[in-house]
């Protein structure tokens, strides 16, 4: 092999290597953002739950023109 070869070789396995560290990270992101979607959720049902035993009526007429 010539020197060249080598040196095209070497810059290929670390570009390989610098890529599947980017998608290594971009998949941890997805992951983290997926957990951050669910837990915003759960905490949505959580308050329409709460609001579910309020009477009917309330905050029908609210006014906002202060």
């Amino acid at each position: 092999m010539d020197p060249s070869s080598i040196a095209a070789a070497f810059v290929a396995a670390q570009s390989s290597q610098l890529q599947t560290a980017v998608a290594a990270k971009m998949l941890k992101m997805n992951a983290d953002m997926a957990s951050s979607a669910a837990q915003l959720l759960d905490a949505a049902s959580q308050n329409l739950n709460s609001l579910a035993n309020v009477a009917a009526g309330v905050g029908g007429n609210l006014n906002i023109t202060a």
